[in-house]
């Protein structure tokens, strides 16, 4: 059976066969993940990647809440399997897909950085131009006016 992400085998393989799976897959460039550590972890990135970039709908609680409802784990354990896995938080991991989503909204929608802010959840549009410049380099209006400066310079071709 095959799911968005996952294969589910409805009988036990050898493990030529696995390895033979594990081969073409690579091919694809997809991955084998047998260890039920490294499924989980996948399973926290796809749901906080499916929150961010694809929810059109405001999240009403915090990722902790969502991460453990979702995953039917508490939330420290899922926290400490992530960075043991990762080498990073839970908590960077978001912050580094906010910023990635507020790119995505800064270029290809009119929105100001407070509606950007507000969006994505940041308490203050401060804190948000924060966390962006840390993350990029720029503050959000700079990357603003590096997306019009590249328009119009595509204009007077």
């Amino acid at each position: 059976m095959v799911e968005l992400g996952a294969v589910e085998l409805l009988q036990d393989i050898s493990q030529k066969q696995r390895d033979l799976l594990r081969k073409n897959l690579l091919k694809s460039g997809l991955e084998l993940l047998d260890d039920k550590k490294s499924i989980l972890v996948e399973k926290i990135k796809n749901a906080i990647i499916e929150m961010i970039h694809f929810s059109d709908e405001q999240l009403k609680v915090n990722y902790s809440d969502y991460l453990s409802e979702k995953l039917d784990y508490d939330y420290t354990y899922l926290s400490n399997l992530f960075t043991e896995v990762k080498g990073i938080t839970i908590q960077q991991f978001v912050i580094i897909h906010k910023i990635e989503k507020a790119k995505e909204l800064i270029l290809y929608e009119e929105l100001n950085t407070s509606e950007i802010a507000y969006m994505l959840h940041y308490s203050s549009v401060q804190y948000f131009s924060n966390q962006f410049k840390k993350i990029t380099g720029l503050t959000p209006s700079f990357y603003k006016k590096l997306k019009e400066k590249r328009k119009g310079n595509l204009e007077d071709m």
